[in-house]
């Protein structure tokens, strides 16, 4: 969505990201969302290769021309990278020019520059999946399973439910991002015949029919900033249950009573009884996206970048 919104903006010529053109082609500016995907989750000869990669991309940012535009998604760099990757992604956050932020509560570095472009929804992007009605009494958890995410708590905590809501399900969808995180999950939902587990990547259309399916999407993850997951649950007009957060309170007066629940401290068998009895019946009407629409995201990234260019040139002069 944000790739069609820079592509109908006048003034700016997007380029999706391709490894020779940003060694070698004529850029203004460089947009990082997660700049650790560079990586990958390679080893060996590949692994290798991708750090040579990241170290020749390094060498050419560092030569000052290229403006960095940084998309600040997570507010911590992520634990699960190695010293190298931890200190190359260290390095981008110094050698960045502008930072384009999704809400207002983003603590930054004092004096570094920023655009505040909210994440947009995700009706339009879903328009096209043809419409599931939720199974009753089915708890989900949709998106990679990630360690910070607490699949792991959520599988314990919900076996906790067992003689209070013997009818309550609970649907794990999406896929671990390492061998371990999907032993350990396996191994938690085995002891409750309730828990499903669909361990897998997901394709879009997937993804939508797993929220869908699910009266609820419960989202446990042990720190929580910006959530595309929890826009895509609400665009798809299904509640949500997640921590308590400056960002997830401000989020629930903008959408309307009765989608956000949240819990404090540590998710608990309690919250996960009062969401599933809060969500028997669904609020009336639809969340209130209507300040995430994507025709003026274009427009906002488009002055964004010139902002980090002009930064860049001003560095370098």
């Amino acid at each position: 969505m944000l790739d069609a919104a820079l592509a109908a903006t006048p003034g700016v010529e997007h380029l999706r990201f391709d490894r020779k053109k940003a060694l070698f082609g004529r850029l203004d500016a460089i947009q990082f969302h997660w700049p650790e995907t560079l990586f990958g989750a390679a080893t060996g000869v590949k692994g290798l290769a991708r750090r040579a990669y990241a170290m020749a991309l390094r060498a050419r940012l560092s030569l000052g021309r290229v403006a960095v535009v940084r998309t600040v998604h997570n507010v911590e760099l992520p634990k699960d990278v190695s010293a190298w990757q931890r200190r190359y992604l260290e390095w981008i956050e110094r050698r960045t020019d502008h930072r384009i932020l999704l809400n207002d509560l983003t603590e930054l570095p004092a004096g570094a520059g920023s655009t505040l472009i909210p994440h947009g929804h995700y009706r339009d992007w879903f328009a096209d999946v043809e419409k599931t009605d939720a199974v009753p009494g089915t708890l989900g958890f949709v998106g990679l399973v990630r360690r910070y995410k607490g699949v792991e708590d959520l599988i314990r905590v919900f076996r906790e439910t067992a003689d209070e809501a013997p009818e309550l399900r609970l649907r794990i969808a999406g896929n671990p991002t390492s061998a371990e995180i999907a032993d350990e999950v396996r191994a938690g939902a085995a002891a409750d015949g309730r828990i499903e587990l669909d361990l897998r990547y997901l394709s879009e259309p997937d993804f939508a029919r797993a929220v869908m399916r699910s009266a609820g999407i419960v989202l446990p993850y042990r720190f929580m900033h910006n959530s595309g997951t929890v826009l895509a649950t609400l665009s798809l007009n299904r509640p949500v249950l997640v921590p308590r957060t400056a960002v997830n309170e401000a989020l629930s007066a903008e959408v309307g009573e009765g989608w956000i629940t949240m819990f404090d401290g540590d998710l608990s068998a309690s919250d996960l009884l009062a969401f599933a009895e809060a969500i028997r019946t669904l609020p009336a009407g639809e969340p209130d996206l209507s300040a995430r629409d994507w025709d003026r995201a274009g427009v906002a990234h488009r002055e964004a970048f010139s902002r980090a260019i002009a930064h860049r040139r001003g560095a370098r002069r």
